[in-house]
Formats: C-alpha cells, structure tokens, sequence
C-alpha cells in the first residue's frame, strides 16, 4: 500500500500538519456511487476501538510540549475509558490529587462533537492548532513534552542544542523509537517513506536531528522526507535572528546527513495579490504553506497509477546528481474557470492552465518554471535587506539554474472525457522531457503531473485566498471580503519542487553569518560542513562553449 508515515515536531509543524489532515479527511466518501481519487491507505490506518467500532485515523506521531495540544485530549470519543483508581498502590497514606484546569473547547470543536454546522472561524479564536482539527488521533499519536511549557519565558525551547538534549534524555529512558514510531511501522505493508514536519529555527530542529539520525539507524533504506519550517525574522531583536539562523545552520547540516530530501519552508516576503492573510496568524501562514505541501505531495497518493508516484520518486527525480537533497517549494494560485461545461476540448486544455501564464507557469520550461509564490526562507541577519536591495536596482533579477524540477497542476478540467486529452498532453509531455534528459545532461530535468482533483476550501481553513472573477481592482478595502473565496469551494493549484543553483549562494550567506556567532570548538565544523554542501550547487556546467551542443 506504499504508506506514509507523518512525525509532527512542536507548534509550528502541528499548525501545517492540522490542515494537512483536514484536507486528507475532505477526501474520503461515503456514498456508494462516490469514489475518491486518493488513496487513503497511503497516510491513514485502519483500526478497532476498545468498543470494536471500525475506526480510520492518521499514521503520524504528534509531539508537542506542555500546553500545545489545547484542548485535544489523548482519549477520544472513538477511545473513552474510565480512569479507575489502582488497587495496587503501594502508599496507604492519604492522597492528594492536583489537576490542572483543561482547556476549554472553542464553539467550533463543540459544533463538530454535538453534530451542528460550525460556526465561522477567526484568527481570535484560534488559539490552538488543536482548535481547527477536523480528525480523531489514536491515542498513541499523542506524545506531550512535559520537560518544557509551550511559551515559557523562564524555560524557552528555543536553543538547538535544548532540544538536542531532550531527545537524547527521552531516548535513553523510554527508546523513542520503540514506543512512539514503531507500532505504526509494524502496520505497514510496504512502508514508502517517513514524512517529518519540523521548524529548523529553534530547539526542534536539535530534536528532529537527532530523531532522523535514530530513524537512519533503525530504518537505513527508508525515504527520510523532511518539511524545515522556518519563521519570520521581520520585528525580531538582531540577537534573536542571528540565534535562530545559528540554529538553523546547525539543523540543515546535520538532518542534511540523513534525510533523503529536505525543503525549507516559510512564509514569502512579498505575496501576490490573490493572497490575503495575517502573517501574525499561525492559523493563516500554515495554512498558505500547507496548500502548497499538500499540492506538490498529491501524486504520491492518487490511485491513478498513471499518474502516481512515491515520494522516493520526487526525490530520485530532484536529486540526479546523488546529493542535491535541499529542494526549494513553489506555488501559484489561480481562481477555477467559471464553467467547462460548454467547452470544447482545445479551449478546456486553454482554461486548465497546462504550459500557460494563467497558473504562473511558463509556455517553455526547459530551463525550469519559476511561480508567484516562493517558500525559500530568507538567510539574511538582515530580512530587509533583499527589499531594499530590489528598491535600490541592486537585485540582478536572474533566474537562478535549475537542476530538476518536479510539477504538479491540479483542479484544471472537469475530469470528463474530454479532459482527457488534457492528461494525454501531460503523458505527451512527460515523454518528451524525459528525451530530452537522456539527450542532454544540461537541460533542467521536468516531469509534470496533473490531477483533476481541486484543492479543497474547508470550513477550518481560513479565507486567505482572493477571486480574481469577483476582485475588485479599486483597491477598495470594503470589498476585499466579498472577493475572498468561501469555503466549500475548491481551487486550482500549480505547485512545484526544484534542486537549482541559488542554494550554494543561500548556504554560503548562511556560513558566513553565523560562523563567529557560535563556539570555536564547533565553528570549524559547522563551516565545512555548509561549505561542502554549498559546492554540491554549483552551475558550473552551464558554460557558454556547451549551449546548442545537443541540438
């Protein structure tokens, strides 16, 4: 069944991953004329209740620290049992029991249990990431950190080798491995990859270093993916922004180590104008984020075996050159076409956006198609300074190389016949491309997919992106909520991951950052290691004397 298996690591990762497994969760059907076009083996697991009630629930571990899961409970409805008092004790003595006040659930979550509509969510009342979650966890998916309290200014979780040492200590006492990963390895079938969310920027990027490096022990042939989430350094003290790219720096060298593949991911600096959010919200910027891990990720679970692929694939397919594990994630967004019903199939192929601007991709991506979103974390101890850089003509506004490229569209066309011959351009495509890799090592290598299935606006998701039919180009603020998409509609995604030359430049800027920033028995070290990695980017085959040799 090829299944993945989700590791969540701290507040952040649970933000992304929430939407994530609400959006897998608006995939299944329960009409007998229905069928999905996902797989839902792939990330879901089936199982029995104490009660013997059938029950479907995410293969992921989540982890979080004291006070993080809001007021998600580790016993669930699907999982109630009574908390019977031990016969066994050994102290006779009196007892005195201190329970903390629980968090109370929002009217949203209290809606989903009592069977109501839910009412609409804000940015107010999502304190949570546990306050948009649609899904029911098995309870050994709930993993609390009770070593450190969820933004505690006494004890904060933000130095990397602070989440080093949690790990090492929790590993020493229980075998992480054994009691939280295993039980849902040994489920599996024919496990396909180990999928991992983790900020980079903070102590979880210590933890998750050291997690991966347990799992390339336990699992040495296993694909290691890994989402490095990363947060905003606009408005944050320069002791603090130099702190966390230190960290950062330490988190990519050595999950670089072990991971099979590994994308930086934060939120743009500049966002075209269908988007709308509040960068302040974790609830938004996840979400912008997860339409776009969610999208690029699609083919790896579809049940078209045509147009499936493992995420082993994405990554031999990014990776030609052995060690180009640091891919970089794009998006663009684009409002679906009114209507295709009258359509004929030449002007639905003009519509799906297949090769044209209207989605952000280019007529030709020989040399890599480059889109309106852009989820490359900035390496600059100054996050203005590529603003100003652009404002002053100092930017060259140069495409960086691109070694391979990956492409998903979804939600164009119908799914009717006729856009079948939308896919068989995909097919016509995809031959052509692989050709013209065999053909010429110097061209960027581009493999497309396509699925009809839109990416869905749920009721927990926030209205973040804008429709260009009903948008008003005024630029009147009173109509902005009028042009903001609903939920229950879906919308067309065009989402790319690629291995290209600006990450030697990133790395570079990174070494040379935090290098005198941290202690000298690990600066040699840790600038060698960035320094090797950086070289594994360069362009130098892209000289002038090779162009047209292959022609």
């Amino acid at each position: 069944m090829h299944e993945i298996i989700t590791l969540q690591l701290g507040q952040p990762s649970n933000y992304l991953a929430t939407h994530f497994w609400n959006t897998q969760e608006s995939y299944f059907t329960y009409a007998e004329d229905q069928d999905s076009h996902v797989d839902h083996d792939v990330h879901w697991r089936p199982g029995l209740s104490p009660d013997g009630t059938e029950t479907f629930m995410p293969r992921t571990v989540i982890y979080d620290l004291k006070g993080g899961f809001g007021s998600l409970r580790k016993i669930n409805a699907l999982y109630e049992q009574e908390n019977e008092p031990s016969s066994l004790s050994l102290w006779s003595g009196p007892t005195v029991v201190h329970r903390q006040e629980p968090i109370e659930q929002g009217a949203y979550q209290q809606s989903l249990d009592a069977g109501l509509a839910p009412p609409a969510l804000t940015t107010s009342t999502v304190r949570y990431w546990s306050d948009f979650n649609r899904v029911f966890f098995h309870p050994r998916s709930i993993v609390q950190l009770n070593e450190y309290e969820l933004n505690s200014s006494l004890m904060p979780f933000e130095n990397w080798e602070s989440g080093e040492d949690l790990f090492n200590s929790l590993d020493k006492e229980h075998d992480i491995i054994d009691r939280d990963l295993r039980p849902f390895a040994e489920e599996a079938d024919q496990m396909q990859a180990i999928q991992i969310m983790t900020t980079l920027d903070d102590a979880w990027g210590g933890f998750a270093s050291r997690y991966m490096e347990r799992l390339r022990d336990e699992y040495g042939k296993t694909v290691l993916w890994t989402w490095g989430l990363q947060d905003s350094l606009q408005g944050v003290p320069r002791n603090k922004r130099l702190l966390r790219l230190a960290n950062k720096a330490k988190s990519l060298t050595e999950i670089y180590k072990q991971a099979t593949m590994i994308v930086p991911l934060a939120l743009p600096q500049r966002l075209p104008r269908s988007v709308v959010l509040d960068p302040s919200s974790q609830w938004h910027t996840s979400a912008l984020l997860a339409s776009a891990v969610e999208s690029i990720t699609l083919p790896s679970r579809l049940k078209d075996s045509a147009q499936r692929i493992t995420l082993g694939g994405l990554a031999e397919l990014l990776n030609p050159m052995g060690k180009q594990t640091v891919a970089g994630l794009q998006m663009s967004f684009a409002p679906p076409p009114p209507s295709l019903e009258d359509d004929s199939p030449q002007q639905q192929q003009q519509h799906s956006g297949l090769g044209r601007p209207a989605t952000g991709l280019p007529d030709d991506i020989s040399e890599g198609a480059h889109l309106d979103l852009r989820f490359t974390p900035s390496d600059q101890l100054d996050p203005y300074a590529h603003q100003r850089q652009q404002q002053n003509g100092h930017a060259s506004g140069a495409q960086p190389r691109v070694f391979s490229q990956v492409i998903a569209l979804r939600g164009y066309g119908d799914g009717s016949d006729a856009d079948g011959d939308a896919d068989m351009l995909d097919f016509d495509e995809r031959d052509h491309r692989r050709r013209r890799r065999q053909q010429s090592a110097y061209e960027t290598a581009t493999q497309l997919y396509h699925s009809p299935l839109g990416f869905p606006l749920l009721d927990s998701f926030p209205r973040i992106f804008r429709d260009a039919a009903a948008g008003s180009s005024t630029g009147d603020d009173d109509d902005d909520d009028d042009a903001l998409l609903a939920s229950g509609t879906h919308i067309n995604v065009t989402s790319s991951l690629s291995t290209d030359a600006s990450v030697s430049a990133r790395l570079k800027l990174l070494r040379t950052t935090v290098v005198r920033s941290i202690g000298v028995e690990d600066r040699e070290a840790l600038g060698n290691d960035l320094a090797e990695m950086a070289d594994e980017y360069h362009e130098g085959w892209s000289s002038g004397s090779d162009e047209g040799e292959d022609d």
